[in-house]
Protein backbone atom coordinates (compact mmCIF):
# COMPACT_ATOMS: atom_id res chain seq x y z
CA UNK A 1 0.00 0.00 0.00
CA UNK A 2 2.57 2.38 1.00
CA UNK A 3 4.79 1.77 -2.44
CA UNK A 4 1.38 2.21 -4.48
CA UNK A 5 1.10 5.26 -2.44
CA UNK A 6 4.26 6.52 -3.80
CA UNK A 7 3.11 5.74 -7.13
CA UNK A 8 0.67 7.89 -7.29
CA UNK A 9 1.94 10.51 -5.85
CA UNK A 10 4.59 10.62 -8.15
CA UNK A 11 2.45 10.49 -11.08
CA UNK A 12 0.12 13.63 -9.70
CA UNK A 13 3.60 15.47 -9.02
CA UNK A 14 4.61 14.76 -12.82
CA UNK A 15 1.13 15.44 -14.45
CA UNK A 16 0.52 18.60 -11.99
CA UNK A 17 4.27 20.05 -12.99
CA UNK A 18 3.62 23.34 -15.12
CA UNK A 19 6.07 23.48 -17.91
CA UNK A 20 8.94 26.59 -17.46
CA UNK A 21 8.44 29.70 -19.73
CA UNK A 22 11.85 31.72 -20.58
CA UNK A 23 11.76 34.79 -21.56
CA UNK A 24 14.59 36.92 -22.72
CA UNK A 25 16.23 39.48 -20.48
CA UNK A 26 17.19 42.65 -22.25
CA UNK A 27 20.12 44.95 -20.30
CA UNK A 28 21.25 48.59 -21.68
CA UNK A 29 23.07 51.45 -20.45
CA UNK A 30 25.96 53.40 -21.22
CA UNK A 31 29.58 53.87 -20.58
CA UNK A 32 30.96 56.88 -19.79
CA UNK A 33 34.68 58.50 -19.56
CA UNK A 34 35.79 59.82 -15.50
CA UNK A 35 35.24 63.59 -15.05
CA UNK A 36 39.01 63.72 -14.58
CA UNK A 37 42.57 61.75 -15.92
CA UNK A 38 44.78 60.70 -12.77
CA UNK A 39 48.11 62.82 -13.83
CA UNK A 40 50.39 60.65 -15.08
CA UNK A 41 52.79 59.26 -12.03
CA UNK A 42 50.09 60.13 -9.53
CA UNK A 43 48.58 56.66 -9.76
CA UNK A 44 51.00 55.74 -6.99
CA UNK A 45 51.61 58.67 -4.70
CA UNK A 46 54.44 57.68 -2.23
CA UNK A 47 55.13 59.91 0.61
CA UNK A 48 58.81 59.48 2.97
CA UNK A 49 58.04 60.34 6.72
CA UNK A 50 62.08 60.36 7.16
CA UNK A 51 63.22 59.69 10.66
CA UNK A 52 60.84 59.78 13.51
CA UNK A 53 62.27 59.86 16.39
CA UNK A 54 60.22 57.50 19.12
CA UNK A 55 61.24 60.22 21.99
CA UNK A 56 58.77 62.60 20.00
CA UNK A 57 56.08 60.18 19.28
CA UNK A 58 56.46 59.54 23.75
CA UNK A 59 56.27 63.71 24.15
CA UNK A 60 53.58 64.36 21.28
CA UNK A 61 51.43 61.14 20.71
CA UNK A 62 51.92 61.49 16.82
CA UNK A 63 54.01 63.47 14.29
CA UNK A 64 53.22 66.69 12.32
CA UNK A 65 51.09 66.08 9.57
CA UNK A 66 52.88 65.42 6.15
CA UNK A 67 51.33 67.33 2.90
CA UNK A 68 50.69 64.72 -0.33
CA UNK A 69 48.36 65.40 -3.20
CA UNK A 70 46.48 63.17 -6.64
CA UNK A 71 46.60 65.67 -9.47
CA UNK A 72 43.59 65.41 -11.73
CA UNK A 73 43.81 66.52 -15.32
CA UNK A 74 41.36 67.17 -18.41
CA UNK A 75 38.28 67.69 -15.88
CA UNK A 76 35.29 67.71 -17.75
CA UNK A 77 32.62 69.45 -15.87
CA UNK A 78 29.75 67.93 -18.07
CA UNK A 79 30.90 64.74 -16.48
CA UNK A 80 31.10 66.16 -12.55
CA UNK A 81 31.94 69.29 -10.74
CA UNK A 82 32.58 67.80 -7.38
CA UNK A 83 35.24 63.92 -6.29
CA UNK A 84 34.68 62.60 -3.21
CA UNK A 85 38.59 60.87 -2.37
CA UNK A 86 38.21 57.49 0.26
CA UNK A 87 41.09 55.63 1.31
CA UNK A 88 41.23 52.33 1.71
CA UNK A 89 43.19 49.90 3.32
CA UNK A 90 43.87 47.29 6.25
CA UNK A 91 43.22 49.28 9.65
CA UNK A 92 44.82 49.17 13.10
CA UNK A 93 42.68 47.98 15.58
CA UNK A 94 44.68 49.72 18.53
CA UNK A 95 44.34 53.27 16.99
CA UNK A 96 40.36 53.05 14.85
CA UNK A 97 40.28 55.01 11.75
CA UNK A 98 44.38 54.66 10.57
CA UNK A 99 46.39 52.27 8.42
CA UNK A 100 48.10 49.30 9.49
CA UNK A 101 51.98 48.82 9.07
CA UNK A 102 52.86 46.42 6.38
CA UNK A 103 53.54 42.79 7.87
CA UNK A 104 57.33 43.18 6.98
CA UNK A 105 57.56 46.17 8.76
CA UNK A 106 60.35 46.40 11.52
CA UNK A 107 58.84 49.50 13.46
CA UNK A 108 55.93 48.97 15.39
CA UNK A 109 53.42 50.45 17.91
CA UNK A 110 52.21 53.29 15.42
CA UNK A 111 49.45 53.74 12.85
CA UNK A 112 49.27 56.21 9.99
CA UNK A 113 46.55 58.75 10.64
CA UNK A 114 44.72 60.51 7.54
CA UNK A 115 43.32 63.39 7.08
CA UNK A 116 42.10 66.69 4.63
CA UNK A 117 44.55 69.80 4.11
CA UNK A 118 42.40 71.49 6.57
CA UNK A 119 43.34 68.92 9.50
CA UNK A 120 39.81 66.83 9.22
CA UNK A 121 40.22 63.43 10.44
CA UNK A 122 39.91 61.01 7.19
CA UNK A 123 39.20 57.69 8.46
CA UNK A 124 40.45 54.63 6.51
CA UNK A 125 37.89 52.62 5.05
CA UNK A 126 35.01 55.21 5.61
CA UNK A 127 35.68 59.47 5.76
CA UNK A 128 35.25 60.34 2.29
CA UNK A 129 36.95 64.17 1.09
CA UNK A 130 34.83 66.47 -1.65
CA UNK A 131 36.75 68.42 -3.53
CA UNK A 132 35.08 71.27 -6.01
CA UNK A 133 36.04 70.47 -9.51
CA UNK A 134 37.39 73.37 -12.17
CA UNK A 135 37.65 72.69 -15.68
CA UNK A 136 41.31 71.32 -16.60
CA UNK A 137 43.74 70.25 -13.72
CA UNK A 138 42.78 69.94 -9.86
CA UNK A 139 44.75 69.11 -6.93
CA UNK A 140 43.34 67.27 -4.27
CA UNK A 141 45.48 67.50 -1.00
CA UNK A 142 45.34 64.96 1.97
CA UNK A 143 48.01 65.03 4.95
CA UNK A 144 49.09 62.14 6.90
CA UNK A 145 51.12 61.71 10.37
CA UNK A 146 52.75 58.94 12.31
CA UNK A 147 50.38 58.19 15.69
CA UNK A 148 51.53 56.08 18.48
CA UNK A 149 49.25 53.07 19.81
CA UNK A 150 48.04 53.87 23.16
CA UNK A 151 49.34 50.68 24.87
CA UNK A 152 52.61 51.27 22.86
CA UNK A 153 52.71 54.91 24.14
CA UNK A 154 51.92 54.31 28.04
CA UNK A 155 54.23 51.39 27.99
CA UNK A 156 57.34 52.72 25.99
CA UNK A 157 57.18 49.93 23.42
CA UNK A 158 57.57 51.82 20.03
CA UNK A 159 59.51 49.20 17.80
CA UNK A 160 61.78 51.35 15.64
CA UNK A 161 63.10 50.39 12.35
CA UNK A 162 61.72 51.09 9.03
CA UNK A 163 57.79 50.46 7.64
CA UNK A 164 55.63 50.52 4.93
CA UNK A 165 52.07 51.16 4.47
CA UNK A 166 49.68 50.72 1.45
CA UNK A 167 45.84 51.99 0.72
CA UNK A 168 44.09 52.35 -2.00
CA UNK A 169 42.31 55.84 -3.07
CA UNK A 170 39.22 55.75 -4.83
CA UNK A 171 38.00 58.70 -6.87
CA UNK A 172 33.85 58.95 -7.15
CA UNK A 173 32.75 61.87 -9.32
CA UNK A 174 29.10 63.94 -8.66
Amino acid sequence: MNGRMRYWLAITLLVLSGSGYAEDVHFSGTLIADACVIAPGDETVELDFRGIRDQDLYANTRTPSENFEIRLTDCDLTMGNVVKVKLSGPENTAVPGALKLDAGSMASGVAIGLETASGQPLLLNQGVASYPLTAGTNQLRLRAYIQGEPAALTARTIGIGPFNASATFTLDYE
